[in-house]
C-alpha cells in the first residue's frame, strides 16, 4: 500500500512509524510511507502557504493554490488515491474506518493545519475528512501517523499473526478481555483458574462475559452499540454460553 503525506514539516517522517510493526511492514515493502513537502508547490521567496480568511476571524487558513497544484502533480501519473483531510471536524478515526482505509491501494492523507483549508479544496480534492478525536492538536502530522499506524497493522502479513487483531479493542465491538502469562502466581495474585483448564469452550465463554462487563463499565456507548447491532464473532456467542 503507497501511503502519501502532504505536509509542512515532512522530516518528522517516518518518525516512530519506522519502528515495531509498521517498520517492519515498510522494511516487508507491504507498506510505503512518502512525506511531500507542500512548500515545494509554493512560487514565492518565503514559501507562503497560508493567508487571512475572508470575512474576518483569528487565525490563518491554508491556501488553495498549492494544495490544489501539489494534488494536480500528485495524481498526473496512475489512478486517483483516496483522499483524507486531517481536521477536528472530520468524523471520528476508529477501527472500523481503519479496516475500510486498509482495503484502498493507496491514501493520500492531506494535514491539516492553522485554523483550516480553503473550502475550495476540500470540495474539490478530500474524499473524507479526519478526525482522531475530541480534542486539537498542532497540526495533523500526528493524527495522520496514527492512521497509518491503525491501517498498517491490519493489511496482511504486518503481524506476526494476522488474527492477532481479529480479537483486539475495538475489532469485535467490545474492549478486549483481561489477559495473564507466566507465573502462574505473582505477588500472591494468581492467574483464573478457568484459564488454566484446559477447557477452549468455557475458556471462551469466560473471555466474551469478561469483555462484556469491561466494555459495559468503561464504554458503555460501544456497549450499546453491540448490543443494538451484533458483531460478526457474536453469532457463535449462544455456543459459548
Amino acid at each position: 500500500m503507497q501511503l502519501d503525506v502532504l505536509t509542512l514539516f515532512p522530516e518528522i517522517f517516518p518518525g516512530p512509524l519506522g519502528s515495531s510493526i509498521t517498520g517492519r511492514a515498510i522494511d516487508k515493502g507491504l507498506i510505503a510511507v512518502n512525506a511531500i513537502d507542500l512548500r515545494k508547490y509554493t512560487h514565492d521567496d518565503r514559501g507562503t502557504v497560508d493567508d487571512k480568511p475572508y470575512g474576518g476571524g483569528p487565525g490563518m487558513l491554508m491556501k488553495v493554490e498549492p494544495l490544489f497544484e501539489a494534488l494536480q502533480d500528485l495524481t498526473q501519473n496512475g489512478a486517483r488515491p483516496k483522499v483524507i483531510l486531517t481536521t477536528p471536524r472530520g468524523v471520528v478515526f476508529n477501527q472500523k474506518l481503519a479496516g475500510e482505509l486498509a482495503k484502498e491501494e493507496r491514501l493520500l492523507i492531506v494535514s491539516g493545519h492553522y485554523e483550516g483549508v480553503d473550502q475550495r479544496f476540500i470540495d474539490a480534492w478530500v474524499d473524507l475528512e479526519v478526525s482522531i478525536g475530541d480534542y486539537v492538536l498542532t497540526n495533523g502530522n500526528l493524527a495522520a501517523m496514527v492512521m497509518i499506524d491503525a491501517v498498517a497493522r491490519l493489511l496482511p502479513g504486518a503481524l506476526g499473526c494476522d488474527e492477532s487483531s481479529e480479537e483486539e479493542s475495538h475489532s469485535a465491538g467490545l474492549l478486549e478481555y483481561p489477559q495473564y502469562t507466566r507465573p502462574e502466581c505473582f505477588n500472591e495474585q494468581r492467574v483464573p483458574e478457568i484459564l488454566l483448564s484446559g477447557d477452549h469452550g468455557k475458556i471462551a465463554k469466560w473471555r466474551l462475559e469478561q469483555a462484556k462487563m469491561l466494555t459495559r463499565r468503561r464504554r458503555p456507548d460501544m456497549y450499546a452499540g453491540y448490543v443494538a447491532w451484533p458483531p460478526r464473532w457474536r453469532k457463535n456467542e449462544k455456543e459459548n454460553i
